[in-house]
């Protein structure tokens, strides 16, 4: 695998060092080639997803398809305007000059995906790898392993290997990828995962994105429209099980209204997954047996005011809201990442933002109100990733708006021209004119350098 895994990127840097990506037309081809094999396999597609994670077509489409779609045409709709020279301002003291900075592919980039959206969060950096001219290896997640089938035979079929490959495999080839000299990593997973990659990319001063995840709350005020609240946060939560980065983590609600939220939601549970929701089968599995068990887990020691239902044999855990929790509380102690939804109270919006605080800086944040003033309270005071005002996970579904962590929850940013950016390097230059050179930065100094230089920075 090494030798394999060597020659894949020296074959990747010999054509990226020819120029072979640096065209502009060049570009658009390869991402262009995306879409058309997407739309030739998409039963292909839904049937790995399923198989992965049991996801129904339309959660397939909407959250993994449709967003890669998106940054494609985002993308081949703004290339040339993102690859265009940017002028910058000259200071007078270097008169007569021109400054502009260009955007240069850093090389080859190595792009590492998690399990979760196995199809997007592969493919969406990816499409901003091509956009920047760079040539790719992918490492999808060996807990999907169709998925992972099926990317790699996307790839083999839209794109010569030394422009982008897909490595295959678990532990191992993780290890053998990043013990491999890259221009730039790309990892999305876990922040026990981000921090071994950044202690390998550091060995090569590899410069990293990492997104990772965190615990992203969900405040709740006594202002808020409850039964439209109580609709979204359903969704958000229990979207693809709770195996979503920015799902709501845990819910801070006033307790003057935490009665009719939990009922509402109750509700929304019932009306969106039905009854029974582990015999409905467009709700998603926990990925693997190790998982499902972690999950399980997190809910001893606390009251359930909802779901609880588990079936081993399939691996699915019920939408489940949990009460008698505080911050000591094993659920409170990491990331969920599962169908758990933790209830905890606060009195004044202060209460829920000093608790916020406490903890790390998280992925995402969700407030609902109507209170204009504590929107712009919770909005400046706490940092956070990025979140929603009256709705949940939506945020991410742009290709206009940046999306990333800040501190444990991740570092960088992508999608649609932030993901140009960040697989660019920004080249500063200063063009200096000929027809002109004055003599004041020489030696000898004269003795009214120092005043003249001084007076011509004012």
């Amino acid at each position: 695998m090494s030798s394999i895994i060597t020659q894949t990127l020296e074959r990747q840097r010999e054509n990226f060092q020819k120029g072979a990506t640096r065209s502009y037309e060049f570009r658009i081809e390869q991402l262009k080639k995306l879409p058309v094999w997407i739309h030739t396999h998409e039963q292909q597609i839904y049937d790995a997803l399923y198989a992965d994670l049991n996801k129904a077509p339309f959660e397939c489409y909407a959250t993994e398809i449709g967003i890669v779609l998106e940054e494609v045409k985002c993308a081949v709709r703004r290339l040339k305007s993102w690859m265009r020279p940017q002028r910058a301002r000259t200071p007078i003291t270097q008169f007569p000059s021109r400054c502009l900075r260009i955007s240069e592919p850093y090389g080859v980039v190595l792009i590492m995906s998690p399990w979760n959206y196995p199809f997007q969060l592969a493919l969406a950096p990816l499409v901003g790898a091509l956009a920047a001219g760079n040539c790719a290896v992918l490492k999808p997640s060996a807990y999907a392993p169709h998925t992972s089938a099926v990317l790699a035979q996307l790839v083999r079929e839209t794109y010569p290997d030394w422009l982008v490959s897909v490595v295959e495999g678990g532990r191992e080839e993780n290890q053998e990828l990043l013990r491999q000299k890259f221009d730039y990593i790309f990892f999305t997973g876990s922040v026990n995962v981000g921090r071994l990659v950044m202690e390998e990319a550091a060995k090569n001063l590899t410069p990293v994105t990492l997104e990772l995840g965190g615990k992203s709350p969900c405040i709740v005020d006594d202002t808020a429209d409850i039964r439209l609240a109580a609709r979204r946060i359903v969704w958000g939560k229990y979207l693809n099980a709770g195996q979503t980065c920015v799902a709501p983590d845990y819910l801070l609600v006033q307790d003057n209204v935490k009665d009719l939220l939990v009922a509402a939601m109750k509700k929304e549970i019932r009306r969106q997954f039905g009854k029974d929701p582990l015999q409905n089968k467009d709700y998603p599995k926990i990925i693997n047996e190790k998982h499902f068990s972690r999950v399980c887990a997190l809910m001893e020691g606390t009251e359930i005011l909802a779901g609880g239902g588990v079936s081993a044999g399939t691996l699915k855990i019920a939408p489940t809201i949990l009460d008698r929790v505080h911050r000591e509380s094993p659920v409170m102690q990491e990331e969920i990442f599962g169908p758990l939804l933790p209830v905890l109270t606060f009195n004044r919006i202060e209460e829920a933002a000093a608790f916020v605080e406490k903890g790390e800086k998280p992925l995402a944040l969700y407030y609902f109100t109507k209170d204009r003033e504590n929107e712009k309270q919770i909005l400046s005071r706490l940092s956070y990733g990025g979140g929603c005002v009256n709705d949940v996970v939506v945020h991410l579904a742009t290709p206009y708006m940046p999306f990333g962590g800040v501190g444990k929850s991740g570092m960088g940013s992508y999608h649609g021209k932030q993901s140009f950016l960040t697989f660019s390097h920004s080249k500063s230059i200063m063009k200096k004119a000929l027809w002109l050179d004055i003599p004041l930065r020489y030696a000898p100094y004269g003795k009214m350098s120092l005043a003249l230089l001084k007076k011509i920075q004012k």
